[in-house]
């Protein structure tokens, strides 16, 4: 240990001696001595041979293995002391890297956090308004439907009081000409005065029949209070109908009221097919027939001289598959029947069920024929998956039929969507 002491404060230079003297040019070293006060001595008296540093002998090898060996251990302990020294200055610039990553790290979560925060305030600001929007919209559907509906009772009410005014005074009418009329039989001969009131009596009566039958033309039948009017014919202008149950009939029962402007060869009134067969179901005119076709355009029955243009009539179409029975009822009266019409067929499901016009078998609206469409007015339309009873059929032309509902389509209660120029009026 006092060697080593002692060696670490040797500070050793070895100069190279460029003297002529013939030596084997090898390295001498010059030894210089450090005291303990970090002093520098000079090289020793010659008295002192003792002390004294030959710095001309030459060193031996063990000398030379002790002087690397110093080297060596003092440059161990600079790179010891070095790496000491590294650490500590690499953790404080680590240490201060990282306080200034949290620092931009707790601002940028900072800024991140109130963007998010301000997004969701503007999210819940703007769903609140479009739920208030909402409801408001709601409150004001619900307040034009009850209006409808207001107005709508409304005008039942005063149909119902013209319609009552009018029996009332029709009966009266009806009273008082009787009255007069016998009044006059007994008492007319040959008076004059008599035969003039008895002839304008006549022209009122017939004034009146007259007035009576525009009112029956322009007036909807059977209590409806709406009808689609068809303008004109064209293969854009339809409605469709969409059953509220399947149509998948071993039978049916169909109603309809109609006014025709004008039939012709083939004028359709409704039909139901599907891509496969377009003549499922069909009721049309053709002139002044009715025919109801199932299953085919060549399974069908017709009901001849039963329509008038201009005039409301009252159709009814029956079918079984169970015999092939068929009929035709105009006016609640039995028009045609036949037996063998589609027997054993069954009307399958997933078809398309139209009015004033005919299925095309390929899709609604698409391609029509001009000369098939139907123009004029259609309403009470309504269909039953069973055969109504000859009764039953008379009361549909007679009663309510608007208030009527059937099985399958319900006028009034299953949605029926007019197209291009068809209309619902009243």
């Amino acid at each position: 240990m006092l060697a080593r002491g002692f060696l670490s404060l040797l500070a050793l230079l070895c100069v190279s001696s460029a003297s002529g003297s013939a030596v084997d040019e090898e390295d001498d070293y010059e030894l210089m001595y450090v005291n303990l006060d970090n002093e520098i001595e000079g090289p020793a008296p010659a008295t002192e041979e003792a002390a004294s540093c030959d710095c001309q002998r030459e060193h031996s090898k063990w000398d030379k293995l002790f002087i690397m060996l110093e080297n060596s251990q003092m440059k161990e302990n600079m790179m010891l002391q070095a790496l000491d020294e590294l650490p500590r200055l690499e953790l404080q610039t680590l240490k201060a890297e990282l306080s200034q990553l949290a620092t931009t790290l707790a601002g940028t979560l900072a800024t991140v956090t109130s963007q998010v925060v301000s997004q969701v305030e503007q999210a819940l600001v703007r769903s609140r308004e479009q739920a208030e929007e909402a409801r408001r919209l709601q409150e004001w559907e619900q307040g034009k439907v009850l209006e409808h509906v207001l107005q709508l009772s409304h005008n039942v009410s005063v149909r119902l009081g013209w319609l009552e005014s009018a029996w009332s005074s029709r009966a009266e009418q009806q009273a008082q000409e009787t009255a007069l009329q016998d009044k006059l039989d007994g008492s007319r001969g040959d008076n004059p005065i008599l035969n003039s009131l008895w002839k304008e009596l006549q022209q009122t009566r017939a004034e009146l029949r007259v007035s009576q039958q525009w009112a029956a033309q322009h007036l909807l039948p059977a209590g409806c209070e709406t009808a689609i009017l068809f303008p004109m014919r064209s293969r854009k202008i339809f409605g469709s109908v969409h059953p509220s149950s399947g149509m998948t009939l071993s039978s049916f029962t169909a109603c309809i009221w109609l006014k025709v402007t004008e039939a012709l060869d083939k004028t359709i009134i409704f039909s139901y097919g599907t891509k496969f067969n377009p003549y499922e179901i069909q009721l049309y005119l053709s002139r002044d027939s009715a025919v109801l076709a199932v299953g085919s355009a060549q399974h069908k029955l017709a009901a001849r001289n039963v329509v008038t243009p201009g005039k409301w009539l009252h159709l009814c179409g029956t079918w079984s598959s169970e015999n092939g029975s068929a009929s035709l009822w105009a006016q609640g009266q039995l028009a045609a029947s036949a037996w063998d019409v589609a027997g054993a067929h069954t009307i399958p499901d997933g078809g398309i069920l139209q009015l004033g016009q005919e299925k095309n078998g390929c899709c609604v609206g698409g391609g029509f024929d001009e000369a098939l469409a139907f123009s004029g007015k259609l309403t009470g339309f309504n269909l039953w998956d069973r055969v109504l009873s000859p009764a039953e059929v008379t009361a549909q032309s007679t009663g309510d039929t608007c208030g009527t509902r059937g099985s399958v389509v319900g006028w009034g209660v299953t949605e029926v969507l007019p197209h291009g120029g068809a209309q619902y009026v009243s």
